[in-house]
This record gives structure tokens, C-alpha cells and sequence, in this order.
């Protein structure tokens, strides 16, 4: 029998191997990409997309009764553990200082590029019941999330989506005045170049089949606004923090994720240039990957009580 999985927050429901079993119950279709590997545990195939994008499917069914989830082939389709792990952590976050994690509505979300995928906002509110709004710049993108949301009623009360107009922007055009946000979260561009993405695609799946791949396979998909954009992520969070300077009334925690180690010496430099109150740094774990949300806030700690009234 499997042990846990390393590294996956204490509150995540994937912690556990996965029951294919349970998972093919609800997507009969996952079948033909389950297999028994040499370890004798059954898995699917991650280098094929099609496997990824049903395995995601079936546990957003099963853990979070998310009905007809579907991307596009060509947008990124993401690992639903690592995921649900950033939102588990924006809990903890919020719980500081209090007698417990605070839920329903109370808590409004920002999603900064949600993707075609809609996944933070669809755990999130499905976990703790917090209100969220999905930004993106690609219309298609936000199309196809509009499409999940649709076929989940339930959700749209609680799920909105806008459009980000300019990609100059990360919080101007999407925040109103009168706005208030008890935090926000980001999976930002990773790369710098189009080149780049590749290559490291090429490692990734190199990795999944441990041989030796020339063709790029995005197994887990992405468009270039989801995996690159000019500067890389460094370039990208740098005006995350710099832009929320001009919004430090209007949301209570600013966190991003940080994938390069190496960024955040510069990057809490730069915090410390902005003069924020408090900022941490939270690392996260799932198997051999480690990444880590770094979080800030312009709110002293006596005045954030005042944001769950």
C-alpha cells in the first residue's frame, strides 16, 4: 500500500494515493489510461495529455462535484494537488491570530490569470465556500471558464470572471474603488521566452518517460500568456508588487507563487523598498517538487480582524 504523499498540506484530499477504482466510477472514459506499473501501483501515463486533462476531470468530480470540467488541448491543464495546496495555505494565512479558519462569503478571492481551467476559484469556494473573481487576459480562456461555470450553476453566484483589457496591468482595470479583497493569488508565467517553455517541457517529459525526447509534448498544455511572458516570473511579480502599492487599502494578503528560489532575495528586497507591513514566505511541497507563496500585506496585524466583518 502507498504512503501519502510528501510534502501535500494536512487538509488536502489528495493526500492519499489516488483510488482509480473511485476515480473511474465517476469518468468510466479513465480506464483506458490506467495502468499497473513496475512499483505494482496503479497510475496513469503523465507525459499524455489526454490522460492528465480526464484525471483532472475525474477528481474535480469526485472531490469537489464539479460537473463537464474540459479545457482546450492547448491550454494549461493543471496538477489539481499542487493547486488545491496554494488554496489550503491562503487558509492558514488568514486564520493567523484567530480562533479558526474563516469561511463563506466573508472572504472575497482574486485569482490573477485563472486560466480556461477556473481551478483556484472552483477548490476554493468548494473548501471553504469564499467568494472568488477569475482575471485573465485571453477572452478564450475566460470563455471556456464561463463554459465550466455554466454548467455548474451552483458555482456562479460565487465565481465571477473579468477581463483583463491590458497586459501592462495586473490589479488596475479589474479593481473598482469600492472593492475589497481579503486576498489575492497568482500562478504567474514561469518563462521568459517561448525557447525557454520548450526546454523545459522537454526536461519535464524527459523525466515523466525517462528517456530521451526531442519533440516538445505539453502534457500539461498552456498558452503564452499561462507559461511565458518577457522578463519571466521575477519581471512579472516585480510589477505585481510594485502595482500593489496603488491598491494597499483594497486587499488584505497579496500572494504570489514563486517557483525559482533564487528570485526571492530580490523580490523581498523589493517589498521591503514598498514598505510593506509584514510579508512571508510559505513553502510547499508535493514529491520531488518545491515551490513556495510569498505573501504580503500593507495591513497593520491589529486592523485585519476588521476584514471579516
Amino acid at each position: 500500500m502507498s504512503t501519502e504523499k510528501s510534502g501535500l498540506h494536512t487538509r488536502n484530499l489528495h493526500r492519499n494515493p489516488y483510488d482509480f477504482d473511485q476515480l473511474i466510477s465517476c469518468l468510466p472514459e479513465l480506464k483506458e489510461y490506467v495502468f499497473i506499473n513496475s512499483y505494482q501501483t496503479a497510475t496513469v501515463n503523465f507525459s499524455l495529455p489526454k490522460a492528465v486533462k480526464l484525471l483532472n476531470k475525474a477528481l474535480l468530480l469526485h472531490f469537489y462535484n464539479v460537473q463537464n470540467w474540459d479545457i482546450p488541448d492547448s491550454n494549461l491543464c493543471p496538477p489539481i494537488p499542487g493547486r488545491a495546496d496554494y488554496v489550503h495555505y491562503i487558509a492558514d494565512l488568514l486564520a493567523e491570530k484567530r480562533s479558526g479558519i474563516p469561511t463563506g462569503i466573508s472572504v472575497s478571492g482574486l485569482d490573477i490569470g485563472v486560466g480556461a481551467n477556473l481551478v483556484y476559484p472552483l477548490i476554493a469556494h468548494q473548501s471553504y465556500g469564499w467568494k472568488m473573481l477569475g482575471t485573465d487576459i485571453n477572452r478564450d480562456s475566460l470563455e471556456n471558464a464561463q463554459r465550466i461555470l455554466d454548467h455548474n450553476p451552483d458555482f456562479s453566484n460565487f465565481i465571477q470572471l473579468k477581463k483583463q483589457p491590458n497586459s501592462d496591468h495586473i490589479f488596475k482595470n479589474i479593481i473598482d474603488p469600492k472593492d475589497r479583497f481579503t486576498f489575492s493569488m497568482c500562478n504567474p508565467p514561469f518563462h521568459d521566452s517561448e525557447e525557454s517553455a520548450l526546454k523545459g517541457n522537454i526536461r519535464k517529459t524527459r523525466n515523466l518517460n525517462r528517456s530521451k525526447v526531442q519533440k516538445p509534448l505539453l502534457n500539461f498544455g498552456g498558452q503564452q500568456s499561462e507559461l511565458w511572458c518577457e522578463g519571466g516570473e521575477i519581471a512579472f511579480i516585480t510589477k505585481m508588487i510594485e502595482e500593489s502599492v496603488l491598491y494597499s487599502s483594497q486587499i488584505l494578503w497579496f500572494t504570489c507563487l514563486v517557483s525559482k528560489k533564487d528570485n526571492l532575495h530580490k523580490l523581498t528586497s523589493i517589498l521591503k523598498k514598498v514598505k510593506v507591513i509584514e510579508f512571508k514566505i510559505i513553502d510547499m511541497s508535493q514529491g520531488q517538487k518545491i515551490s513556495r507563496i510569498l505573501a504580503w500585506t500593507f495591513v497593520f496585524q491589529k486592523n485585519r480582524k476588521d476584514w471579516f466583518l
